[in-house]
């Protein structure tokens, strides 16, 4: 039984493993195919259940019928059947099709022509049995009838008599899932994002909440209203707004940043001008302990301390507040304890001198604000660090240009940008940027879209071709008209897309958000015991104050929180710089530890169209002659062989000719009368059956088709005229990319659908270690299992949407293409240029930024672990000394410059050749 469900929710690979992982799980289910829109289950089971998984994991299916049907005839055998679904899905725009040996079930927005013909050229009949085709408006008002009045419910189905169970595909407005980007402010540690994370998922109906602590931004996925998000955030303890517009967002970070410079400095500043203050008077010779006669004027200093850490400190303060409140502890609650302690001890010894034994009468009123002043030095080097991070992103925001330059009917005009509405027609210039995506009206230029592609190289543009917002003109000029703007232009989601994956986390950074849950409140109870057992020991109540004030100044998980974001951030926009848009940092990890690539062969490793490679002529007849036959015999075809053939007789200046008794043969070719003679065209069984003498184009046959090419004849009243040599050739940089690939380690498959002829040709010619050919998709998805059986980690690359079942099963998907919104939509990483080059720099750039957090982590984790216990008094016993406040916060603020920088390395990185 095959029950065909159509899904709504779904938005990256992820979503297809995650709804492939449920379905598999249901009793009864012996194979499940996942795209994006459908899913094709076979086995003993009922739609109910499925349906029931899929809302389980937390998307949606619905039920309804094909998009139409064909009724088939020829068709003896399951090969048959297998040729037919091959036919279907090279047909453009078929998401799934259910296929026996009478009729053909499609769903999806394809053409039903176009697969009719696909079928008949596979060598069987087929014609519309009946069409019953769903606008999306439809779709959604028939989703809304179902759901009724409350669009929470659960959807409901019921299998069909056939037992084919079909749901349509949603439009993404229609559903809940409206992704919400809040600007945050007064995040400082892991605990914050940890906290605040969990506040946002607390929200009703929110599905997903991701912080960035670096960016100190929330996306939140949901049916929600930015409003409860915003409470809830402030409930927590913090600030947030929300982001409608990706230039105000900018705009607002931006000054925000900038405030928190010029803040922190001028409070590292005071801070640090009286803690030096009081420091230098000590070393200067100073009375530092409490005596009769300066007793009044250490009062007066300890006013003049706690105004000065309330004014240079007090976001620590009201924030510890707010987490007691909270019953939760972060960063700001060690640094509040910990200077706040000091100064209550220093101040008690100054005002009950005689409470405290002689020795233990030492005042800490520097320590307390000499802590705040280098914490804030921190935090500022820290924020200057997120503004470096940020400026590859920030260079491609930068790309748009503010005005258009529109033409109208009395002539141009300078508008800006925000005017520009969709329709118009703009003009550009040599030196222009493009503002918004279009279509060339007219005209001709060389455009730079190296911005988007990665591509150096200018690229040639005339009439009918897209353009995309923020590519460059290096030459030429047009007139196009505006297709896509605003936040919906190629550039804008290029943006969106990085912005998120900035934000998502790999399982190393989530590793470092579980242990910040609980290391402030260990850090805590650590210090606790600690200042216990050294009064217990020493009886100094200053010993216990120094090991109980160091311990919470120097674990404060700053340079923890800051670990991977830093990396992910800079990563990530580095990535986009070159090219590679990245989907979610968890793919940048996976895909670090890959050790296996498997390449899709036609339009991955090869051009995708069939081009005419080699021209054999015979019997007297030249190359312009043979070329005129075959063009007066193709022409008006859509096949992609005759469209290989028309294309050179273009390239020749050949011009088709009218033909007679045109006859087209299933399986073999074509036949036709032109200027009196009788000509043939097709393969070498056609010829043959015409007894044609084909012993001259023995040795070329052989030859070509070893190579995995296919080979066309043409015969002319009886006579051999030509032999046409086809191929679907690699792309110019393949081999150069494959041979980059081999040098980094990887072991490299070619998984196609393609005879294993063609495809061991084209595998020795590109320099592929393993073939696997002539496999249907379902095929494709078994290939990778059993590589990944066989313990390898595998990365499929392909067009994001045939190869969806294969791509989901891997364990990173990469799609090929320039950037279309299905590719970017179904692929982990995407790249911007179609090139196996782009394969490459995306795998350098994930061990790069792998390698990168493990360092920060390193930084990070060893800091706190030898920190720690030195601050807690642990070496005393080897070195004699304990570690003083001021160092500790000193120490603190350094891990967290040593993070940020290192994470910047990565603005510069250069891909491994």
């Amino acid at each position: 039984m095959t029950i065909i469900l159509a899904l709504g929710d779904l938005s990256c690979g992820h979503c297809i493993k995650a709804v492939k992982t449920a379905l598999e799980k249901v009793e009864g289910v012996e194979t499940a195919e996942v795209t994006l829109n459908f899913a094709k289950v076979t086995g003993d089971v009922t739609p109910e259940s499925l349906i029931n998984a899929v809302l389980d994991a937390g998307y949606r299916a619905k039920a309804a019928e094909p998009d139409f049907t064909l009724a088939l005839s020829g068709l003896n055998c399951g090969h048959c059947i297998k040729s037919t679904e091959k036919a279907l899905s090279a047909v453009k725009n078929i998401e799934v099709f259910d296929v026996s040996k009478t009729s053909a079930k499609i769903y999806g927005a394809a053409d039903s022509q176009a697969a009719i013909q696909a079928i008949v050229e596979a060598g069987f009949d087929a014609s519309l049995e009946n069409a019953v085709p769903k606008s999306e408006d439809a779709a959604i008002d028939a989703l809304k009838a179902d759901e009724g009045p409350k669009s929470e419910q659960p959807l409901q189905s019921a299998a069909s008599p056939e037992g084919v169970a079909v749901a349509q595909s949603f439009q993404a407005e229609s559903l809940p899932g409206e992704q919400i980007t809040l600007l945050l402010n007064g995040l400082s540690c892991a605990a914050c994002v940890l906290k605040v994370e969990r506040a946002l998922q607390a929200v009703p109906k929110v599905r997903s909440a991701r912080v960035n602590l670096a960016e100190q931004t929330a996306f939140v996925t949901g049916d929600t209203t930015p409003e409860a998000l915003i409470d809830a955030v402030i409930q927590a303890g913090y600030g947030a707004e929300l982001i409608e517009d990706e230039s105000k967002r900018r705009d607002k970070q931006r000054l925000q940043i900038e405030h928190e410079i010029r803040q922190r400095k001028w409070q590292a500043i005071v801070a640090l001008i009286m803690g030096f203050g009081l420091l230098f008077w000590g070393l200067a010779g100073g009375q530092m302990q409490v005596t009769a006669e300066n007793r009044s004027n250490w009062i007066g200093v300890g006013v003049i301390s706690l105004i000065v850490m309330v004014f240079t400190g007090g976001h620590f303060y009201r924030r510890a507040l707010k987490n007691l409140a909270n019953k939760t502890a972060t960063m700001d609650t060690l640094v509040a304890l910990g200077t706040g302690a000091a100064w209550l001890y220093s101040m008690a010894v100054t005002l009950a001198p005689d409470f405290f034994p002689e020795t233990a009468r030492h005042l800490y009123f520097e320590s307390s604000t000499m802590i705040i002043g280098l914490i804030n030095v921190g935090k500022m080097l820290e924020a200057k660090a997120k503004q470096r991070s940020s400026k590859a992103l920030e260079r491609l925001l930068d790309l748009t240009p503010k005005t258009a330059l529109i033409v109208e009917g009395e002539g141009e005009r300078e508008i800006p940008l925000s005017q520009v509405q969709q329709g118009m027609i703009l003009r550009l210039k040599t030196g222009n940027r493009v503002s918004v995506d279009g279509i060339i009206t007219q005209g001709e230029a060389w455009l730079d879209e190296s911005m988007l592609t990665g591509e150096p190289l200018p690229v040639h543009k005339r009439e009918g071709d897209k353009i995309s917002a923020g590519t460059l003109v290096t030459d030429g000029a047009v007139l196009f008209r505006a297709e896509q703007i605003g936040n919906k232009t190629t550039l804008a989601n290029i943006i969106r897309l990085v912005r998120q994956a900035q934000s998502s986390k790999p399982q190393i950074g989530q590793l470092a958000d579980r242990i910040a849950s609980v290391f402030v409140p260990v850090v805590i109870a650590i210090a606790l015991v600690a200042a216990v057992i050294w009064y217990a020991v020493t009886k100094e109540i200053s010993y216990s104050f120094v090991v109980l004030t160091t311990v919470l100044i120097i674990a404060c998980p700053c340079a923890l929180g800051l670990a991977t974001p830093m990396s992910i951030i800079a990563g990530v926009g580095r990535s986009a710089e070159l090219g590679v848009l990245v989907r979610d940092a968890d793919a940048l990890q996976k895909a670090a530890e890959a050790d296996t690539v498997v390449f899709d062969k036609t339009g991955t490793l090869t051009k995708g169209e069939p081009k005419l490679t080699a021209l054999y002529t015979f019997n007297g007849f030249d190359t312009q002659s043979a070329v005129q036959f075959a063009a007066n015999l193709e022409q008006g075809s859509t096949h992609p062989l005759a469209k290989a053939i028309l294309e050179h007789a273009a390239d020749l200046r050949i011009s088709p000719q009218t033909v007679s008794d045109f006859r087209t043969l299933k399986g073999l070719g074509v036949t036709a009368t032109i200027r009196r003679k009788a000509v043939l065209l097709g393969n070498r069984t056609l010829l043959e059956q015409h007894s044609v003498a084909l012993a001259e184009a023995e040795s070329s046959f052989r030859q070509e088709s070893e190579k995995g090419a296919t080979v066309v004849f043409l015969a002319v009243e009886q006579m051999l005229a030509a032999v046409f040599v086809i191929r679907d050739p690699l792309r110019d940089d393949t081999a150069a990319a494959l041979s980059r690939l081999h040098r980094q380690g990887y072991r490299l498959v070619m998984l196609t659908g393609d005879q294993e002829k063609t495809a061991q040709a084209i595998a020795k010619e590109a320099g592929i270690d393993q073939v696997i050919a002539g496999v249907l998709p379902e095929g494709k998805v078994q290939a990778i299992r059993q590589l990944q059986a066989q313990g390898r980690k595998v990365v499929m690359v392909g067009d994001g949407i045939n190869d969806a079942p294969a791509l989901a099963q891997a364990n990173v998907s990469i799609a090929m293409g320039s950037g279309s919104d299905v590719a970017i939509e179904t692929a982990e990483l995407t790249l911007m240029r179609h090139s196996i080059h782009g394969v490459a720099d995306a795998l350098s750039l994930s061990r790069g930024t792998l390698r990168n957090m493990k360092q920060n982590l390193f930084f990070a984790f060893v800091y706190n672990c030898l920190g720690i216990p030195l601050a807690a008094g642990v070496f005393y016993p080897l070195l004699g000394v304990l570690l003083n406040p001021m160092v500790g916060g000193a120490a603190m603020a350094c891990s967290s410059i040593t993070v940020a920088t290192n994470a910047n390395r990565l603005l510069k990185f250069t891909p491994q050749a």
